[in-house]
């Protein structure tokens, strides 16, 4: 455990599940040199997301704004991990439902593949038929991260399986893809993209 100390209008003071809390950007700069580039992502992205589908935060959404966040950067000024922090906001994105989901987004990115879209819809006569958690909507290609929760929950499973269906017989191409997928198999997995990506693409 590791004590930092604050300076004097550095936070304010929140409640969380009863017990009080720094605020949330104070939280995230003032452990920001112990964060990875992609690190500090997922957390402005876990901080400004308005799902309330993303595991282990409190029901409050968001917990901050991309607007209040770069305002409490002019605040605090320099600090330790302040660079790497000031990177990571313009990778940030609205709507994020899970961290690997921003890792997954960031691996792309890495890659020299366009950015997908994070979380689109895809509606037929004003019915939802698929909200993707990355999509390239103008190819049709939609991007699908798989937690545990998708293998071992039936119901999850089986809704996964009719919703790919549904997407292929409106043409899309469905890519899954795993935790092995983001680390031993991430050059398949991108190759997938590449494949999928020039399929749409070729004339």
């Amino acid at each position: 455990m590791h004590g930092r100390r604050l300076a004097q209008g550095r936070s304010t003071t929140w409640k969380l599940r009863g017990l009080p809390a720094v605020s949330p950007e104070a939280a995230c700069f003032s452990t920001a040199a112990l964060l990875s580039a992609d690190d500090a992502v997922v957390m402005l992205d876990a901080l400004v997301t308005t799902s309330l589908n993303y595991p282990g935060l409190a029901p409050r959404r968001p917990l901050s704004t991309l607007a209040q966040i770069t305002e409490q950067l002019s605040v605090w000024g320099r600090f330790p991990g302040s660079a790497r922090i000031r990177a990571a906001l313009p990778l940030a994105r609205l709507g994020v439902e899970s961290p690997k989901e921003t890792q997954t987004r960031l691996a792309i990115r890495a890659a020299g593949l366009p950015e997908p879209v994070v979380q689109y819809e895809v509606r037929v006569g004003g019915i939802l038929i698929a909200r993707n958690d990355l999509a390239y909507p103008e190819l049709r290609i939609a991007i699908e991260y798989e937690g545990d929760g998708h293998r071992t929950d039936r119901t999850q499973w089986r809704r996964d399986i009719r919703r790919q269906r549904e997407l292929e017989d409106l043409g899309w191409i469905v890519i899954r893809l795993t935790e092995h997928d983001l680390h031993d198999g991430l050059a398949s997995f991108l190759t997938r993209i590449r494949r999928a990506i020039a399929t749409r693409t070729a004339h």
